[in-house]
């Protein structure tokens, strides 16, 4: 005993001199009979009389002293009775602190007591300060285990500071690990004393269901679990209600009762609907209800009847829905509940609504609040009055719509209700965001924010943040509206709202599209409609796919947007979704005017403008009037143009909208100058350009910089032009990297883009600069295919950031064959720069047939390549065009009806006779644009009648950089030997388009035959498998692959792969996409796609369609494709020949020019339709095959 007291009055002598303090574990000195008798007593006594007496407030136990202990305790005393009390609060605040910081941030519980305790021997005269300092300790002895400490500091912080929340909370949770849980209760209830009924903390419930489930108290045990559940359901923390509503079922299920059963599952029904967690809300409301029945509990069942009806109108199922709503209205009549029937009543206006029949939605709102004011239910009747707003703000009737919230507001604040003031706040920002007065929505949704943030409520808040979002986004303040809908998604996630979480990310997607981060949009739309299909939600399914085709197509890709707008229509149309239904036709309108069917564009206009005209919708009347004026601007109605673009100003000005505001500033400012009217014209695009680049829409103001400095042109001021397109460049530079590796995407929106390389090369021409002309145009030709070869070739070639590119014109020049001929189309000229000996460069231009713009020399090509039979598609719509605007004679020609030869004639006459004194030697290798690719070169007939092939070898590029980059890329990059052949796979189980494909019999004998030649045994039927050809592609130096090939986008069809996850083989199983070609370590020097319409996809900005483009971008050297699709005996014929020049050793150019002479020679296939469609894309190779190279 006698060392026990030592080591005790040696731990006490290290407290007072502030020094170490051992940690005491529970019991270690109180086992002192004294130290017990009088811990009892200090609990009992003020603190201040506990201190005179020497206790210490770690242990409670009295300080037997020495000499030295008692002449240091002395001395302290008289140090503190030098010091005022501010100085000593000071003082204990400091150590308070430092115990705070070792307790939260570096958890170190034992220093935290350290310094607590030194903060209560400083005995300022605050005693809530002295308080916090006991009740923080007893925290930090709580996590070490130490709780007859806890409880003890507990009680000493409760004497000085009775109401302390959290030192009831730490004394009571001390009390519960002793188990003493009568003094548990005890201080529970004490600590509810303190507040009113209606405002006991969570923390005292919980605290107290804690104790019910130590005790086994199963009464109150599931009354708290039903407390806690409808708690953290009315703070919108619905997950942690769930858990507590989950509780209190299993509790009922337990002891038998049935009949309050029913009432859990209600409860829980309506926590999962608040998830819009609908098909397991609507389980358990069908349990309720048949509860409800069983027991003759009609109240029960008129509830778990509305609960249905708002379950299923969150499934879209809005009839059904409709159905239980007048079931519940039908008891609630025959029972005379007048709540009831008035909840009733607004939950068909609700339903109503979502059938966008707002009339008769206002109809059962306004019975409603009739009822609600029957019975002075001020709480329905501000309900009802935010319904209503909803209603007539749906109707346009936005006025209207802000009385109804401002009735509601008033009420909420009459009755106190916060969380209903923040409502009236956030519907009132929404209505003013559809006015069009984003400031005054920026400030009420704002003061909604505040509210739900102090009250905890995150319906409202996850609103809020929503229609901030939206608000800055109207303004074109995209970052700041990002940041809000990041917000808005965080806080569905953490409460576990799907479809919130959905909608979030098609807003985000929103933002992203209009900065022009395509990229980033697409993946945050599939998204939303990943979760749209998991939970079942239509409406957020058809939207998630009406925003994507929107985004398709401002990239150009109009066959994926409008399978996308498709699916969105049906979907629209199913669920009754007018405003949806508008959206999908505006944007079909924005394809069929993008694909030059301007008619049928104005017909969608049209449709989606009266459903907008309906239901009153002034923003989407803006939209539609600025596209309306587009489509006039195209036809060249430029004065009907103005006039639909000065009513889509109006409203944008009406409402504060600048983002719109500057891109019609834009247009206005094309059409003046297409008017001859430049001064207005600079005067809009200055404009223009000061509001997008306010509002940071960077396509917006590339486009406007372009117009500008096209403008500032035409009146001669070129140095300030050169300016404006060197601007506009880098802006879609910016825009451009945003697409990373996604490279197909890049190429489409270089495509459909504001141009900017065009004005600039048209600008070098006009100031005598030929040479810097044809490497801006180069530039433009060559960007989206250059970052895919400098991916698989590891060259780094530089970008455009510098307009003095002489050094680098000089390197690209030398690595070109002779005769490279680089061709460019614009304002009905064809221009031409031929290049000779790696540095002679001698420019060319040719008008054709007095054409003013592309576009009539594009239609002109296309119409031509049609009288000779090939399968061109000439948009109806392009033909009505030209036809218009073909008033002056120039296209006699066509209307000629001429020959087969005299189109050949012709064609040579337009492209190749301006340059024909300047080709020097055998050979030619051209870079055409657009259309031009088409154009068979081979078959084109001179002045003496005598074909392109008989006096040149003929091969093409997409771009001179490809040329450079192919010649530049390491000797040991592709493969020396190793041949790949394909043909005819087996597609039996394949259904392309709702059917089978045929087999291709000419295509197994196409392969087999040049096997023979080379000795190599192909892949043919089943064998020819996907899976097989990928792993075979990047071993070999040739490829040739005869299969069938979609027409469009060339994919090719292969043998689907005998392990996948379906029966019925998915194209990802057997369809080699581009995507597929691009990923493939492919090394071959030369590719062979004897593919039907393997080269007829789309003419896009790098002019190599389809899957050739891919082969090339993989890495192929050198790849050989068909302009229209031959029949198998002539295909046949020509390989035969082809291969057979090859295996001498011949070049690939050489090979081809032998190949077409002797099926020219022969009777059977001297027609051009049988030798001419072959051409040769990059470099002119050999290969190294022998027999028997077989992979």
């Amino acid at each position: 005993m006698t060392k026990k007291k030592d080591r005790f009055r040696e731990y006490l002598r290290d407290v007072e001199r502030n020094d170490k303090i051992p940690l005491l574990m529970e019991g270690q000195f109180l086992n002192l009979r004294r130290s017990k008798r009088q811990l009892r007593r200090l609990l009992r006594r003020p603190i201040t009389k506990v201190m005179a007496e020497g206790f210490t407030p770690v242990t409670g136990v009295k300080l037997d002293c020495d000499e030295s202990t008692s002449n240091d305790m002395a001395e302290d005393s008289e140090d503190k009775e030098r010091l005022d009390d501010a100085t000593l609060r000071a003082k204990a605040k400091v150590f308070l602190e430092k115990g705070n910081e070792a307790y939260k941030q570096e958890k170190d519980y034992t220093c935290a007591v350290h310094f607590y305790t030194q903060g209560i021997h400083v005995e300022c005269k605050d005693t809530r300060l002295i308080a916090k300092l006991y009740s923080n300790r007893a925290a930090a002895h709580f996590h070490m285990g130490n709780y007859r400490e806890t409880l003890a500091d507990a009680k000493l912080a409760l004497r000085l500071e009775p109401t302390l929340i959290k030192a009831i909370e730490r004394g009571a949770s001390a009390c519960v690990k002793l188990k003493l849980f009568g003094e548990a209760k005890l201080l529970c209830v004490g600590g509810r004393m303190v507040f009113t009924s209606h405002h006991i903390p969570i923390e005292y419930i919980e605290l107290l269901l804690s104790i019910a489930e130590k005790t086994g108290d199963k009464a109150q045990e599931r009354k708290f679990c039903e407390l806690l559940g409808n708690a953290y359901e009315g703070l919108g923390q619905i997950q942690t209600a769930i858990k507590y509503h989950e509780h209190a079922l299993i509790i009922e299920k337990e002891v038998g009762n049935i009949e309050v059963v029913g009432k859990r599952y209600f409860n829980l029904g309506n926590a999962y609907g608040r998830l819009e967690q609908f098909q397991t809300a609507i389980k358990c409301h069908e349990l309720s209800l048949n509860i409800a029945k069983e027991v003759g509990d009609i109240d029960l069942e008129g509830e778990s009847y509305s609960s249905l009806g708002y379950g299923y109108e969150g499934l879209g199922q809005i009839q059904t829905a409709i159905m239980y709503h007048e079931h519940a209205l039908n008891i609630a009549k025959e029972v005379r509940n007048k709540a009831g029937e008035g909840k009733s009543y607004s939950s068909l206006g609700n339903a109503y609504h979502e059938l966008e029949q707002f009339q008769t939605a206002i109809k059962y709102h306004e019975l409603s609040l009739d009822v609600a004011k029957e019975v002075g239910d001020k709480d329905r009747e501000g309900k009802s009055y935010c319904n209503l707003g909803n209603a007539y703000g749906s109707l346009g009737e936005s006025q209207t719509a802000i009385k109804c919230y401002k009735h509601a507001l008033n009420i909420a604040k009459e009755v106190r209700n916060k969380v209903v003031v923040a409502k009236s706040y956030c519907n009132l920002g929404f209505a003013y965001n559809r006015l069009g007065q984003f400031q005054t929505a920026i400030k009420y949704n704002e003061h909604a924010l505040n509210i739900a943030k102090d009250v905890g409520n995150k319906d409202v808040e996850v609103k809020s943040y929503c229609n901030l979002g939206n608000a800055y986004h109207s303004l074109g303040n995209f970052q700041t509206a990002i940041k809000y809908y990041e917000h808005n998604l965080n806080i569905h996630k953490e409460v576990g709202d799907r479809v919130g979480e959905g909608n979030s990310y098609g807003n985000l997607g929103n933002a992203y599209e209009e900065l022009g981060q395509f990229q980033t949009a697409i993946e945050y739309y599939e998204l939303s409609l990943i979760i749209a299909k998991e939970v079942g939600d239509k409406d957020l399914e058809g939207t998630s796919y009406c925003n994507l085709g929107k985004t398709y197509e401002e990239l150009g890709q109009f066959q994926t947007a409008t399978k996308y707008l498709e699916h969105a229509l049906k979907i629209a149309e199913e669920l009754g979704k007018k405003s949806l239904e508008e959206k999908v036709y505006g944007n079909l309108g924005v394809i069929s005017d993008r694909s030059g069917k301007s008619r049928e564009a104005i017909k969608f206009y049209g449709r989606a403008l009266n459903i907008t005209k309906e239901v009153g919708d002034k923003g989407a009347d803006r939209d539609i009037y600025f596209n309306i004026g587009i489509v006039h601007r195209n036809l060249r109605e430029f004065q009907k143009a103005i006039e639909y673009y000065e009513l889509s100003l109006n409203i944008a000005k009406e409402e504060g909208n600048k983002n719109i505001e500057g891109k019609i500033f834009c247009n206005l400012g094309l059409l003046k100058h297409r008017l001859g009217n430049t001064e207005t014209a600079v005067e809009y695009f200055v404009r223009a350009s000061n509001i997008t680049k306010e509002v940071g829409d960077k396509l917006s103001a590339a486009k406007s910089l372009l117009g500008l400095g096209e403008t500032l042109c035409t009146r001669g001021n070129l140095h300030e032009a050169f300016n404006c397109f060197h601007s506009s460049l880098l802006m879609l530079h910016e825009i451009r990297a945003n697409f990373q590796s996604k490279e197909e995407w890049k190429i489409s929106f270089r495509d459909t883009s504001v141009d900017s390389y065009t004005p600039l090369w048209q600008l070098h021409l006009k100031l005598g600069e030929e040479v810097l002309a044809l490497h801006t145009a180069e530039q433009g030709r060559a960007e989206a295919l250059r970052d895919l070869l400098e991916l698989k070739y590891g060259y780094e070639e530089e970008h455009c950031q510098s307009f003095s590119p002489q050094k680098s014109t000089i390197t690209l020049l030398s690595c070109l064959p002779p005769n490279t001929v680089f061709i460019a189309v614009d304002h009905g000229t064809i221009f031409y720069w031929v290049v000779q000996n790696g540095k002679e460069v001698t420019f060319r231009a040719n008008r054709v047939n007095n054409y003013i713009s592309k576009e009539e020399v594009t239609i002109f090509i296309e119409m031509v390549l049609g009288k000779i039979g090939m399968k061109v598609h000439v948009k109806d719509e392009d033909r009505s065009y030209f036809e218009t605007c073909d008033q002056r004679g120039k296209n006699d020609f066509l209307y000629s009806n001429p020959s087969p030869e005299d189109i050949l004639k012709k064609l040579y006459e337009i492209v190749i006779a301006p340059i024909e004194d300047l080709v020097e030697g055998n050979e030619i290798c051209l870079a055409p644009e657009g259309p031009l690719w088409l154009v068979p070169y081979a078959a084109l007939l001179d002045s003496e009648s005598k074909h392109l092939c008989d006096s040149l070898r003929i091969r093409m590029t997409p771009s001179l950089t490809t040329l450079k980059l192919i010649s530049d890329c390491p000797a040991d990059f592709h493969c020396k030997t190793g041949a790949l052949l394909v043909g005819d796979p087996y597609l039996g189980e394949v259904l392309y388009k709702e059917r089978k494909l045929s087999e291709l019999p000419g295509a197994r004998k196409e392969v087999e035959m040049i096997g023979d030649i080379l000795g190599t045994d192909p892949l043919v039927g089943e064998n020819a498998t996907k899976v097989e050809v990928m792993k075979r592609l990047s071993s070999v130096t040739l490829v040739h692959i005869a299969a069938h090939g979609r027409i469009g986008s060339g994919e090719i069809f292969l043998a689907p792969n005998p392990t996948r996850t379906n029966q019925q083989p998915e194209e990802k199983d057997y369809l080699l996409t581009m995507k597929d070609v691009s990923q493939a370590k492919l090394r071959a020097r030369l590719v062979v796609l004897s593919c039907c319409h393997s080269a007829t996809g789309t003419i896009m900005a790098e002019g190599v369609v389809g899957i050739a483009r891919a082969f090339m971008g993989a890495g192929a050297r050198s790849v050989l494709v068909s302009l229209w699709a031959l029949g198998d005996e002539a295909t046949l014929e020509f390989m035969k020949h082809f291969y057979g020049e090859l295996l001498q050793g011949k070049k690939a150019s050489e090979s081809l020019h032998r190949a077409m002479e002797c099926m020219k020679k022969s009777e059977k296939y001297k027609d051009m339709m049988f030798w001419a469609p072959f051409v040769l894309l990059g470099d002119d190779v050999t290969l190294e095959l022998t027999k028997n190279d077989t992979v």
